[in-house]
């Protein structure tokens, strides 16, 4: 990836070494700023553009130590308007052109808008939806913490590497990624599903962690719950960082849960695998 500063057009791929990637986006910070005479700001989401396909995407703050991290910085934040924004986005984004067009440059002309947007900056990459997770988590995600510096949560980890091993058995642009579910659970639900495909069946992917992940495997066991109630045939598998340990408790209230919803878990070590299956179903 090559971060390129300037306006929009102006990145020159003629120079581009052989090897380098040549995809060209240009991506947009999303900030709060409910005091804008005070200048006080924090990031609160990314808007990337492809700007060969025209694909114009936003991820924007949903989780709760996401808006922790907000409410430190802005106590009395409009937590509704926030709440709100990630489907208002969802929904304005998918107008025509002209649709989206007109929203946007509402949201550059209107200062007295809470929520802004930075000048556009240009990038290259290979993967669209690599870089939106890449951009989010450098200028958005809260970083984790442990004695003796700054750690990546271990969802992001698993994100990442599944990444990494669909791109490399060329699937990954066969996938959707953050595959929303409140068309199968209720109108407005943050929670969203790492990978999704479709090829006779609907499928999905999504990291869990076994060592501290027990609310979120229970949000899957509920998600997986209400899409088999509307789709029996889906699959669902649940990629942990380690194979569940007998006698573990924890694990074991986790492999429960998700094993009752007919949720499959797959370890880490046995995701190389796992993914040769979805290349051999997909292409």
């Amino acid at each position: 990836m090559s971060a390129v500063n300037g306006p929009p057009g102006s990145l020159e791929l003629d120079a581009i070494a052989p090897g380098e990637p040549k995809e060209t986006f240009r991506y947009r910070i999303l900030r709060y700023a409910p005091n804008v005479e005070r200048d006080e700001w924090v990031n609160i989401g990314v808007m990337l553009e492809d700007t060969r396909t025209g694909r114009l995407a936003a991820r924007v703050v949903e989780s709760d130590p996401e808006f922790a991290r907000v409410m430190r910085i802005h106590p009395d934040l409009d937590r509704d308007l926030l709440r709100a924004l990630p489907v208002e986005l969802n929904e304005r984004l998918r107008g025509t052109p002209d649709e989206v067009r007109v929203y946007l440059d509402k949201l550059d002309q209107s200062l007295s808008n809470a929520v802004q947007m930075s000048a556009r900056r240009g990038l290259l990459g290979d993967n669209f939806d690599a870089e939106m997770d890449r951009l989010y988590r450098v200028h958005v995600s809260p970083p984790s913490k442990r004695a003796g510096g700054v750690v990546q949560s271990v969802h992001d980890f698993i994100r990442e590497k599944l990444s990494d091993v669909f791109r490399r058995r060329r699937i990954l642009g066969r996938m959707e990624t953050r595959v929303r579910v409140d068309g199968f659970t209720h109108h407005g639900d943050p929670f969203r599903l790492d990978f999704g495909y479709q090829n006779g069946v609907r499928g999905f992917v999504h990291g869990v962690s076994l060592k501290r992940d027990a609310a979120q495997a229970k949000v899957l066991a509920y998600t997986a719950a209400r899409i088999r109630a509307r789709d029996p045939s889906v699959e669902i598998a649940a990629i942990t960082e380690i194979a569940a340990e007998p006698g573990n408790t924890r694990h074991e209230f986790i492999t429960e849960i998700l094993g009752e919803q007919n949720v499959r878990i797959v370890p880490m070590s046995q995701v190389e695998g796992f993914a040769e299956e979805l290349r051999l179903r997909l292409n």
